[in-house]
């Protein structure tokens, strides 16, 4: 197995030794001892498995307590797959790596805890299978804006567009009546260490219209509304 490492210190890029032959191919995804002594020392709990279509964007996803390491591929298609350091003892804190994960390379890449991660799919569909280093924990789930311009991720979309809104929200972003989920934003006290929270990790009202374009109310303004609507 061939390793590479990337911008961020800790992120590894990983191709499998392949070995085909008439009858197909045959590779190890996983071996305890070999990944150890790759710099992969983790003990996996939990398999995940996400498929989606074409310009989807999923992420970009971490939690603040269980924090995971994620051992990622895709079996199916292909997607570009993008991991984003948080570690705020980190010189590369704030900065962003990325690379075309696919069923042609059969590459893996290792996203240690600490990092906020996730893929936008390129090819019509993408079946993607990661490993984790914690189970999930949705009260401690947080997201990163996808298009922050302080992270300037450089997302290689497909004709110029991203299906994230439609496909995950299952709505029109041009639609004035849809909901945005919301994110809540991480509390100081939620960190293991007296830490500043970073602005971005919280999807505001402006955020959300340049993002989809689409006007939210402020909150007191939504407020009157029901009030008004329920009088």
């Amino acid at each position: 197995m061939k390793i590479q490492p990337t911008e961020l210190p800790g992120v590894l890029l990983l191709d499998p030794d392949v070995h085909e032959d008439e009858r197909g191919f045959f590779l190890e995804t996983y071996n305890a001892a070999r990944f150890a002594a790759l710099g992969v020392p983790a003990t996996f709990v939990q398999d995940n498995h996400s498929g989606s279509r074409q310009g989807v964007l999923r992420g970009l996803h971490y939690q603040i307590r269980h924090p995971q390491g994620k051992l990622v591929r895709v079996v199916r298609g292909e997607v570009f797959d993008v991991a984003v350091d948080l570690r705020r003892s980190s010189a590369a804190f704030g900065c962003w790596a990325g690379a075309p994960l696919s069923d042609d390379n059969r590459r893996q890449v290792w996203v240690p805890p600490g990092f906020a991660h996730g893929f936008y799919v390129l090819s019509e569909f993408a079946d993607v299978l990661y490993k984790v280093t914690e189970i999930y924990d949705p009260a401690s789930e947080r997201t990163l804006l996808w298009n922050d311009p302080r992270l300037g991720i450089d997302w290689p979309l497909v004709d110029g567009r991203l299906g994230w809104a439609r496909e995950i929200l299952g709505c029109d972003p041009r639609a004035q009546e849809h909901r945005v989920r919301e994110i809540q934003p991480a509390r100081h006290s939620d960190f293991p260490t007296p830490a500043e929270r970073p602005a971005y990790s919280v999807l505001d009202c402006q955020r959300a219209e340049e993002a989809f374009g689409v006007r939210l109310p402020p909150w007191r303004e939504a407020l009157r509304l029901a009030m008004s609507e329920s009088s």
